[in-house]
């Protein structure tokens, strides 16, 4: 017992020791740093507060992997040789969102974003935008367009007069200054093709006295076009753009970053062809050869090499009838999933994602034509097109790419965005196009 007591009381004693040597550690490291510069010590504080926060705001979250994409079963070769054959029932996509870049002076490989979901979200009414400077020229150009009933009676009466069976449209929403060399050589190409068809440009800066100027060329060769501006409220009404358009007119819905008249343009052409049927398509694509056996037809942008199946479709061509229901589809996921801030969600992409979910489904009868038939050339390779020969091979391989794309190919999809600045070289590609496409054939080929 004295033994376990002596024990105890010794053990005590070294924890009395030791707490007494932590107090003396104590003083001395105080002591220390009182003898330190001021300037010093608040570094000494800064250094530990920067830890901390470090400590308490890091997260570590674990990279998911790629997911694979779905198998398509999608035959470029068949459609190639059969293009009116129609989707197969059980057919499945892997759809990705990216954003080409600007080409100037040099190709530029393309920037993978990674894979969106595709199942629609209802965000277009979200919040209310700031009201900028940016948000007021927005309720400008939406008013300029209220009101304007004369744009259904006019584009009837217009249709009804002609006779029109080949319905053309187009849309421009830039200024009038900006309709150049490029655009009118595209009517060119229309009608050259086309000497039977109508077109409606939909555009506020055409619709009037300078822009009947531009048109007049082709009024004198008895071609048929006409220049409307845009009536939103009648183009969207039954479908589910009415109630979209309605909360951005109230600023229900933010406009985003992206070029809102880019936006209202996706939206026009779907709605211009629900309304009325025929055939949508850009300024800055050139025509090669009739429409006319085409019906409701889209066109693959690109295709899986691995697969041969299509993995991205584009709405710069289209060909469909009045009220399909891929076009109330269209209308429906634009209105559902709009988002201002991503180039090409609500375009390119949007057409992609609806079809990658409709087809098979009863009711939606489509053709998907292979990327030769509208897009024969990705935008990162479009200037090869302008492009003269530099040599033996070079032209040989000029002129078997012509062949290719005269053999099989509709139109050719220009790029604008990359291919404004480029000039047209002698010998090229482009320019054997215009010299076939041309209806005035005076114009200088370099200025396209």
């Amino acid at each position: 017992m004295n033994t376990m007591h002596s024990q105890t009381t010794k053990l005590k004693l070294n924890c009395l020791v030791y707490i007494q040597h932590l107090q003396n550690i104590k003083r001395s490291i105080f002591a220390f740093l009182l003898c330190l510069p001021t300037s010093l010590i608040a570094l000494i504080l800064l250094l530990l507060l920067f830890y901390n926060g470090f400590t308490v705001f890091y997260l570590h979250l674990p990279f998911p992997s790629n997911p694979q994409p779905e198998p398509a079963n999608f035959s470029y070769e068949n459609l190639a040789k059969n293009p009116l054959k129609k989707l197969p029932a059980s057919v499945m996509y892997a759809v990705k969102e990216d954003t080409p870049q600007v080409i100037l002076k040099t190709l530029l490989p393309l920037l993978q974003n990674p894979a969106i979901t595709m199942t629609p979200i209802n965000h277009s009414v979200v919040f209310k935008p700031k009201k900028t400077h940016g948000y007021k020229a927005v309720k400008r150009m939406l008013r300029s367009a209220d009101n304007l009933k004369r744009f259904s009676t006019g584009v009837r009466e217009f249709f009804g007069k002609h006779g029109c069976k080949v319905r053309f449209f187009m849309t421009w929403i830039s200024s009038l200054k900006s309709f150049g060399d490029r655009e009118v050589f595209s009517v060119e190409s229309l009608f050259r093709s086309h000497p039977d068809a109508c077109l409606v440009i939909v555009s506020n800066s055409m619709d009037s006295e300078s822009g009947s100027l531009v048109l007049k060329p082709f009024l004198d060769k008895g071609f048929k076009l006409i220049a409307v501006k845009p009536d939103f409220d009648y183009l969207f009404k039954d479908t589910h753009a009415e109630k979209w358009f309605k909360g951005l007119k109230k600023g229900n819905v933010s406009p985003g970053e992206v070029s809102l008249g880019q936006n209202m343009s996706n939206l026009v052409r779907l709605a211009l062809l629900y309304k009325f049927g025929g055939i949508y398509m850009d300024t800055d694509v050139i025509v090669l050869k009739r429409f006319t056996k085409l019906k409701n037809v889209i066109g693959a942008q690109t295709i899986d090499l691995e697969t041969r199946n299509w993995s991205r479709l584009n709405n710069a061509v289209l060909i469909f009838d009045k009220k399909h229901p891929l076009l109330y589809k269209f209308i429906e996921e634009f209105a559902l999933t709009f988002d201002g801030n991503k180039w090409g969600h609500n375009g390119p992409y949007l057409v992609s994602r609806v079809v990658s979910r409709v087809s098979g489904r009863p009711g939606f009868n489509f053709t998907v034509l292979p990327p030769s038939a509208f897009y024969p050339v990705s935008w990162s390779r479009i200037r090869s097109l302008f492009r003269g020969p530099r040599d033996k091979v070079h032209s040989t391989w000029l002129h078997k790419k012509l062949e290719q794309i005269k053999s099989e190919s509709f139109a050719v999809h220009l790029w604008n965005k990359q291919s404004r600045e480029i000039k047209v070289e002698s010998g090229s590609i482009i320019n054997y196009i215009m010299l076939d496409c041309c209806v005035f054939c005076n114009s200088s080929s370099s200025s396209l």
